[in-house]
């Protein structure tokens, strides 16, 4: 897509308000949206995108590579959040994963988890960031004694045809299905406009060299998060499970997902 007909960047889209965030004051907003999610195969990342008030029913969002193999084989998928956890089994659960995008959105009974009242805000349906624009993602890295860790980069490319952003920045193993969010200049303060997907490493010389974080959009969550009016009713919706695509879809890139 030629850069005339880009999508104006949304800090000139929102009003301006006296101060801009910091990336530290950023993060403290983001940070009790986000979730470790843990298959008998992997862990990954999540993040809030629905806590209803007039039921129990809560939404996270992830990556569709994260879970889709706990969803085929209808296994357990725990979610920690902060210092809660709670495991949803297969009967508990609807799930919608869009594999173009390699996105996934998890609806469940949220019991005793203490989750923020309101989810984060999603970026404008349709309206994507130039190329340039500095984003920032949270995550839980698959590494020894590793809680939650904050990355950012700046977005190299948007590419059209896989709802893509590639950030250069880094993604590890574990950090998938977190959220990538940018810092706006109007209210609210940041905005959640990815998911983390895959990170694609530069291995041109046999090496493996630093490369490319891929970012998938939130087209997904924006009609799905507050349609369902109980757990029932979203799982008579969800689409039955399907075999999982072969990973990865692209040569050179690797979901960033931990496996045992």
């Amino acid at each position: 897509m030629p850069d005339s007909n880009l999508v104006p960047s949304l800090a000139t889209l929102l009003p301006p308000v006296a101060a801009q965030v910091q990336w530290s004051e950023a993060v403290e907003i983001i940070q009790p949206h986000v979730d470790r999610i843990s298959t008998p195969s992997g862990s990954g990342t999540g993040f809030l995108i629905s806590n209803c008030k007039n039921n129990d029913v809560a939404g996270v969002a992830t990556a569709a590579h994260v879970i889709n193999h706990a969803h085929f084989w209808e296994e357990p998928i725990r979610i920690d959040h902060i210092a809660k956890s709670t495991v949803v089994r297969h009967h508990e659960r609807a799930i919608f994963l869009d594999f173009d995008r390699d996105t996934a959105a998890i609806l469940f009974h949220r019991a005793d988890l203490p989750l923020p009242p309101h989810p984060l805000p999603l970026a404008p349906k349709g309206m994507f960031l130039k190329v340039g624009n500095q984003i920032g993602w949270l995550g839980f890295p698959a590494i020894p004694a590793a809680n939650w860790r904050f990355f950012t980069g700046n977005i190299s490319a948007w590419v059209v045809q896989q709802s893509a952003y590639l950030v250069d920045g880094v993604a590890i193993n574990g950090v998938s299905g977190g959220p990538a969010f940018h810092i706006v200049h109007g209210q609210p303060p940041v905005i959640v406009m990815g998911v983390v997907a895959a990170y694609m490493a530069n291995r041109a010389t046999g090496e493996v060299l630093p490369g490319l974080s891929v970012v998938r959009d939130v087209t997904q969550f924006h009609d799905l998060a507050p349609t369902f009016a109980s757990l029932d009713q979203a799982r008579e919706a969800a689409p039955a499970a399907q075999p999982p695509p072969p990973q990865p879809e692209n040569p050179g890139e690797t979901p960033v997902r931990r496996t045992s």
